[in-house]
């Protein structure tokens, strides 16, 4: 089924919209939250909460792209679940991927009048601006939050070789984010 008749179903307020996402883009999403909470117990309870949230926002909304969405969503439910699970307390994960990201917008954030639309579209722009495997990488990395040892395997590289791959890629997003006016 393809996404056009799921979202259909999710309009139609039709049931099978939950099934037919679940056998699309089921194991997709649940590695997603798995990952990034570091547990198949909770990321299955993020999933669940990600087709709720999807069942509610669906209609009015209507995605383009319905993986997006439901990766967008399935993330901020994790980050939040993080957040929860870890109040009073920094998860070393997030923490290590903070800090390589400072190296592109600095400890203090991005000092600009932008709104988060426009950072992600210009960050949607630099990538599409790099080759294939430095936007895997990347994405890899920060989207899915995937281990250096993970992406290594996937990509079939050295773990060396992504370090530095992520490292200079994070410099060329810094230049490329100062040079759109971006004050870091």
């Amino acid at each position: 089924m393809d996404d056009k008749q799921i979202i259909n179903l999710f309009f139609q307020r039709d049931e099978d919209a939950i099934n037919a996402v679940d056998e699309k883009y089921g194991s997709k999403l649940n590695a997603l939250a798995a990952n990034m909470l570091q547990s198949r117990e909770d990321g299955l309870e993020c999933v669940n909460d990600t087709y709720m949230k999807a069942w509610n926002s669906i209609p009015p909304a209507r995605p383009e792209y319905l993986f997006a969405f439901l990766a967008a969503s399935a993330r901020n439910i994790a980050i939040d679940m993080i957040r929860k699970n870890n109040a009073g307390k920094r998860q070393a994960k997030v923490v290590e991927l903070t800090k390589e990201l400072e190296e592109c917008i600095g400890d203090g954030g991005l000092q600009t009048h932008l709104d988060k639309e426009d950072i992600g579209e210009m960050l949607s722009h630099f990538l599409e601006t790099v080759d294939k495997n430095k936007r895997i990488i990347f994405l890899r990395r920060y989207w899915y939050s995937d281990s250096i040892k993970d992406i290594s395997e996937r990509m079939q590289m050295s773990e060396s070789a992504v370090k530095v791959t992520l490292h200079r890629t994070r410099k060329e997003l810094r230049r490329y984010l100062e040079s759109e006016g971006l004050y870091l």
